[in-house]
């Protein structure tokens, strides 16, 4: 799932402390008194200067445990430790990769086969067919599917009441398709959940059931399960998720993702967490006790899709990521309280599980393994990289900004876009690119025709914080088109169009409420002489101030209501926005009065001459502009919710 909070601002000083405090000679990841130090020494200090009030990090090397550790509090008034061996985390969306072991199941026996068409497989209800080729399973499992994102108001819920059965929700909450198959990755938990439905579809048990039944079982995972809410003999276990507010800690809520839950419902312990890794680690099997055979738990492990065969990809529901030039598989994961981690490194028969709590748990999480990495694993130093010799010919065509596939496009959460400004790619003449986000910038080299290697490290760009590397997407005509970050596999991007972007809307908005403010105030000032005026004239003014004030008291009201929305916009939608999304049917109707009045002021040679004409035609056309902005954002009318 994607994090809905990113805090990472510090993950550059975590770095810099957990590689600070083992800067010697490279360490021996086998030595478990030196495995333990580091991550005992490690792990405390990154949670208290990120504010993350429980831990937990388990690895197996070897085919053993060598280390469960629990830090904090899994119940901060009462006193309560976090224990590895029972008190459970949710790893959000590392809970996927169950589902996906589950689907491969069902694929050994054949009752179900990658490459067919998902309809084949669907009795209440098939996805719709806007492109020629059909959605399959491994589309699904690389994120190629091509539907569109969304979660406001349905997928993380707070009230029981409100959980639906899967095939419901499958049924009500079918996003639109946006791309071909296999053509983009984005990352979909419409898509996860919709396999996991294909399962108890096809198996004739329920979701939850066939994971206990077919995976948590055989593995003796006895502290895990997809239920919701939790049963009472694993609820006195659940580490408590927090929100730390001015040096304290709040109680969150535990999080319902029932509708969707083969993508993220799971809650586990960091110890059942290994026995899943060793799993994975010995070929499907453990303790004799087997899942998947090996050579279909070897398929998976493979990489089935790259946009780049020169970055890390997709393996079937697995991702690749690489550290120090080392190639790890797994999955993490992120919810409102919790941050997770899941990586097997199969050159060093090597696993880690890590979730950290709260907000700050995203820093704690996202430094810790790429530290590791850096102790155990030190990366061979590299050559400063040196731009190829022809870029500076084909700079231009670089420029520009990038939004995610991963994205809304007809509901009113395309709106979200406006907040950021997507990635801004700029070209420096023959040194490079500069890519930058709202948290920061990097400088990139081409290394080869259309692939781009940072030049130097920073820690500031959030999750791009450890993409190395960015590809460039071309098409035919040799326009670039789109790009991907090693590591990121899953979420491709796409080149805007100059409209596309929120800083284009912004910019007009800014305008447009300038225009109209402007128009206000000049009235307020002339209301003497205007008194005076033909009724025509008065009446033209009139309605161009009707729509200044309409287009600023509703944009206002927007700000404010978008500003007011609570902490957790997946479980509902408020009220006010509902009711806010019908109040841009008046910028309509006040444009078109306006845009009406405008043509009989120059067809009757209305006001004081040509001047205050073309003002009175720039308020109309100002009129015109936030209608199109609230049509082109999802802003008119409830159709744009579920």
């Amino acid at each position: 799932m994607r994090q809905f909070v990113k805090p990472m601002l510090a993950a550059f000083a975590g770095v810099v402390f957990a590689t600070a405090a083992y800067a010697s000679s490279r360490a021996d990841a086998g030595d478990t008194q030196a495995l333990e130090a580091f991550v005992d020494s490690v792990v405390p200090t990154l949670m208290k200067n990120h504010n993350s009030p429980s831990g937990t990090v388990a690895i197996v090397r070897g085919g053993q445990l060598v280390l469960a550790r629990g830090y904090g509090y899994q119940d901060i008034d009462r006193r309560i430790p976090v224990d590895p061996y029972k008190t459970l985390f949710r790893p959000g969306s590392v809970s996927k990769l169950f589902t996906w072991v589950a689907v491969m199941q069902l694929v050994e026996q054949g009752q179900l086969s990658l490459d067919e068409d998902v309809n084949t497989y669907l009795k209440e209800f098939k996805i719709r067919e806007t492109f020629e080729q059909p959605i399959t399973l491994r589309h699904i499992m690389t994120h190629t599917a091509g539907f569109e994102d969304g979660n406001l108001g349905y997928f993380i819920l707070q009230d029981e009441a409100r959980i639906i059965p899967l095939a419901e929700a499958m049924k009500r909450y079918q996003p639109e398709r946006v791309n071909p198959p296999g053509a983009q990755t984005a990352y979909s938990n419409y898509a996860t959940a919709l396999a996991g439905h294909i399962v108890a579809t096809v198996s004739g048990v329920p979701f939850n059931e066939y994971i206990a039944k077919n995976i948590f079982d055989v593995l003796g995972m006895h502290s895990s399960t997809f239920v919701e809410p939790l049963p009472p003999q694993l609820a006195e276990h659940m580490a408590i998720g927090y929100v730390a507010s001015q040096g304290a800690y709040r109680p969150g809520f535990f999080e319902l993702l029932s509708r969707f839950g083969p993508a993220g419902s799971l809650s586990s312990t960091a110890t059942d967490m290994m026995k899943f890794a060793l799993a994975i680690l010995r070929g499907g099997e453990l303790d004799g006790r087997r899942i998947l055979q090996a050579a279909t738990m070897e398929q998976m492990l493979t990489r089935a899709f790259s946009h780049d065969e020169r970055l890390m990809g997709m393996a079937l529901g697995f991702y690749e990521r690489e550290l120090n030039g080392h190639r790890l598989v797994g999955h993490a994961g992120a919810m409102l309280f919790f941050h997770s981690d899941f990586v097997i490194d199969l050159e060093h028969d090597l696993a880690i599980f890590t979730s950290f709590g709260a907000a700050g748990g995203a820093v704690v999480n996202a430094t810790l393994i790429p530290a590791f990495y850096d102790h155990f694993y030190p990366a061979v130093p590299q050559p400063t990289p040196v731009a190829t010799a022809d870029f500076a010919a084909r700079a231009k065509r670089f420029e520009g900004t990038y939004q995610p596939w991963r994205a809304s496009f007809s509901k009113f959460e395309k709106a979200r876009r406006l907040s950021g400004f997507g990635l801004r790619v700029a070209a420096i003449a023959d040194q490079g690119l500069i890519i930058s986000n709202e948290l920061g910038s990097k400088r990139y080299v081409e290394v080869e025709r259309n692939l781009f290697r940072e030049l130097e490290p920073n820690f500031t760009l959030g999750a791009l914080s450890n993409s190395r590397q960015v590809a460039f997407q071309e098409d035919a005509d040799g326009e670039i088109t789109g790009l991907v970050f090693d590591g990121r596999p899953y979420a491709s991007s796409y080149k805007a169009a100059w409209y596309q972007t929120g800083r284009f809307s912004t910019t007009l908005v800014k305008i447009t409420m300038l225009v109209f403010a402007l128009a206000l105030i000049r009235a307020y000032f002339q209301r003497a002489s205007d008194r005076n005026a033909n009724p025509a004239d008065k009446r033209a003014r009139r309605i161009a101030l009707f729509s200044a004030g309409v287009n600023i008291l509703v944009l206002t009201v927007g700000a404010s209501v978008m500003a007011r929305i609570g902490a957790n916009p997946f479980a509902q939608v408020p009220l006010s926005l509902r009711v806010f999304v019908w109040l841009p049917l008046l910028v309509l109707l006040a444009a078109g009065l306006v845009v009406l009045q405008t043509t009989r002021v120059w067809q009757y040679g209305l006001l004081a001459g040509p001047l205050e004409r073309l003002r009175y035609s720039l308020i109309a056309a100002c009129s015109v502009a936030m209608c199109w902005f609230y049509f082109y954002w999802n802003l008119i009318g409830p159709k744009y919710f579920d």
